[in-house]
């Protein structure tokens, strides 16, 4: 079986969580299928890029386009991929929930979420317009799609063009560290977190994520504040953060940072007492495991597919009051018997999803495609 990865979308260092989806999966199915020929689709960005499992485990075919901007996004995709993928490949799976609408391969697409159409302003610009077109495009002429959640599950069957026949579920895994982090401590004095907990809230600068009810839910409680450092890519959305953090009185309590390599996410993880999240609306929850498998606690969003991942190893909260998020953050960070129990409960959550499991039933999705 060769299967060529479309990989038109990802930027290194600039795509989220479907940038951890790619770099763990891959490897993950040459271990699942050791047959498996892979072919990976890649813009100039990453073909050019520093080496990657793209590099590694697949053949690399670059597509001539500048996924920094949306319109080549989508003439890679749409125009470009089919024909390269002619005679290479017998199927392509689209990895970001987009894929191309003509071709002589059967197709399978993982789609990550619905956000675009229950917050308006997960997405800016020329990528709202392109996810609404072309999401459902994806969806109907896909032989298979891969829901992450039995969340998203439910809502590609309610909104989109394709029969729950199908649609397989196969939820992301998480890989337990075995970098070695550097000197917590250290990192905590350079952060003027000594003395203080540090809360971590890894996510992308946008709406959807619900920042903006965290900043103020730190700014509820009484001083000394903890330390929420918000890691994660940057966003237009970012510039009205910060001025709420000023406003706020809070620029000694809450650190901006971009998108960090794993060395540097490490530190933070191991310096970290808790991690919150929370977003009105997710398609899995990727975080609250990287978390767990740490043994970091979790207070989240008790909605969609956040509260599903989390199980009951999580404290949860109405994400649209901001005096319950405030109030978890408290409560945890106040009674050392429920952190333990969390960091215990976490980790036998956390052992639950595994990449390999998702790598075998992704390639269970293939073999249904081609059947």
């Amino acid at each position: 079986m060769r299967v060529g990865l479309n990989l038109v979308y990802l930027v290194p260092g600039e795509t989220g969580g479907m940038e951890t989806y790619a770099r763990e999966l891959i490897p993950a199915l040459r271990g699942a299928a050791p047959g498996l020929e892979l072919v990976a689709f890649v813009n100039r960005e990453t073909a050019s890029g520093p080496p990657g499992p793209w590099h590694e485990h697949c053949d690399c075919v670059p597509v001539p386009v500048n996924a920094r901007r949306r319109i080549e996004w989508v003439k890679g995709e749409q125009a470009n991929l089919p024909r390269l993928a002619r005679g290479r490949v017998d199927l392509v799976h689209s990895l970001a929930s987009t894929a191309p609408w003509w071709g002589r391969f059967r197709r399978v697409t993982t789609i990550h979420d619905l956000i675009y159409r229950h917050e308006s302003s997960a997405h800016f610009g020329l990528n709202a317009l392109g996810m609404r077109a072309l999401i459902p495009l994806a969806a109907r002429r896909s032989d298979r799609v891969i829901a992450v959640s039995q969340t998203t599950g439910r809502d590609v069957a309610a909104h989109l063009p394709v029969d729950e026949a199908r649609i397989d579920v196969v939820p992301n895994g998480v890989r337990p560290s075995t970098r070695k982090p550097g000197d917590p401590a250290a990192l905590r004095e350079r952060m003027s977190a000594a003395g203080r907990p540090l809360v971590l809230s890894p996510s992308a600068k946008r709406p959807h994520k619900n920042l903006a009810r965290l900043l103020d839910a730190i700014a509820a409680l009484p001083a000394p504040r903890p330390l929420l450092v918000l890691p994660g890519y940057p966003t237009p959305y970012e510039s009205e953060l910060r001025r709420q953090t000023a406003e706020l009185g809070l620029l000694d309590d809450v650190r901006f940072e971009g998108w960090l390599e794993e060395e540097r996410m490490e530190e933070l993880y191991a310096a970290a007492d808790l991690v919150v999240l929370p977003s009105l609306h997710e398609g899995f929850g990727l975080p609250v495991l990287e978390a767990m498998v740490r043994g970091i606690p979790v207070a989240c969003s008790g909605r969609g597919a956040l509260a599903e991942v989390a199980g009951d190893a999580a404290v949860t909260f109405d994400p649209e009051r901001t005096e319950e998020i405030a109030a978890a953050i408290a409560r945890v960070l106040g009674d050392s018997d429920l952190a333990a129990r969390l960091r215990s409960a976490g980790r036998g959550r956390a052992a639950a999803f595994s990449w390999e499991r998702t790598a075998r039933l992704t390639v269970q999705s293939y073999e249904r495609a081609l059947a």
